[in-house]
């Protein structure tokens, strides 16, 4: 079997290009420039990906195509209309993409889409499902929600099955942005007002949402459905913060803070997005995507914090 991978010399990208060659797939990597891959991985360069882009050729002979390239969040963007923005890559390019695979033949559209599709923030103990009313709040879990909708209609009248996955924070080897932050400020030994905060936040192991990918792109049961993914363990941040800290050989010094005094600082600070997820809920129920798929996270949290903690030292 062939596929197509979009994103692949990305965080996830790179993983699930590995992952395929172990699993027998022929593996081709759609690039913007080039970039050294895992041996064994073809490489096409298509540029910038756009609503225009020609992909005939990465497409053919192609079984299945995995897409994960995507505008995600951009720190101070300046662009004068984000939402345009989104809806032009995650919505526009991406139809683009899978209209000119479904007339190559292309039997199965693998979409990795986001969480945030469902919203934001749970309510104690009412995990997101796959089939819950969607409610994106951010342009970029609205451009997502609007893909997603583009290629279920495309899918009806294509015949090409499109699978989507849906994962929350995504951490692992390599890692960067806010989790890289949290473990250097662990390894430093820095005192964080964190050990008050009695949350529920799902993760998923990058292992773990390779793992589902490979199984959406050949599983019969994966056609033309949503699923949720996590690693089936769902953390408070103080929680995982110790958990994290103990992957690092290190002890988590956690200070005792109430959340409304964080929640209240972070407004004044301009903060207060990154505050809600430190102190807000986040929970996604995977029992469609276990009992469909039979399917269950490979690697435990600690595993996974293991592995991340791991790379993370080996790099110091």
């Amino acid at each position: 079997m062939k596929i197509l991978v979009t994103g692949a010399n990305g965080f996830v990208g790179r993983a699930l290009c590995t992952a395929a060659l172990q699993a027998d797939f022929q593996v081709l990597a759609a690039l913007r420039s080039a970039h050294q891959l895992t041996d064994g991985v073809s490489s096409c360069l298509i540029g910038d990906i756009s609503p225009l882009t020609d992909w005939q050729t990465a497409l053919a002979g192609c079984d299945v195509v995995v897409h994960l390239a995507a505008r995600v969040h951009v720190m101070a963007d300046t662009a004068l209309d984000p939402l345009a923005e989104f809806r032009r890559i995650n919505v526009d390019a991406t139809l683009n993409l899978a209209q000119q695979a479904a007339k190559a033949g292309v039997k199965r559209f693998v979409f990795i889409s986001s969480i945030k599709v469902n919203g934001e923030a749970t309510k104690p103990g009412q995990p997101f499902t796959a089939d819950d009313m969607p409610a994106p709040i951010d342009a970029y879990g609205i451009s997502k929600h609007e893909a997603e909708t583009a290629l279920r209609l495309l899918a009806e009248t294509s015949g090409m099955a499109v699978a989507i996955i849906r994962p929350p924070l995504v951490y692992g080897p390599g890692v960067k942005a806010n989790f890289l932050s949290m473990m250097r400020g662990l390894h430093r030994g820095l005192p964080l007002p964190l050990g008050s905060i009695n949350n529920k936040r799902s993760l998923v192991a990058l292992d773990n949402l390779v793992a589902l990918i490979i199984t959406c792109i050949q599983h019969p049961a994966a056609a033309n459905q949503t699923f949720l993914v996590s690693d089936g363990e769902d953390l408070s941040t103080s929680e995982l913060l110790r958990r994290m800290a103990m992957a690092l050989g290190k002890t988590a010094k956690l200070l005792p803070c109430p959340p409304w005094l964080l929640l209240s600082a972070a407004k004044i600070l301009g903060k207060s997005a990154v505050a809600q997820r430190l102190c807000g809920s986040l929970q996604v129920d995977i029992t469609k995507t276990c009992t469909l798929l039979d399917w269950h996270p490979p690697l435990s949290v600690d595993e996974g914090l293991r592995l991340t903690a791991l790379a993370y030292l080996n790099k110091q």
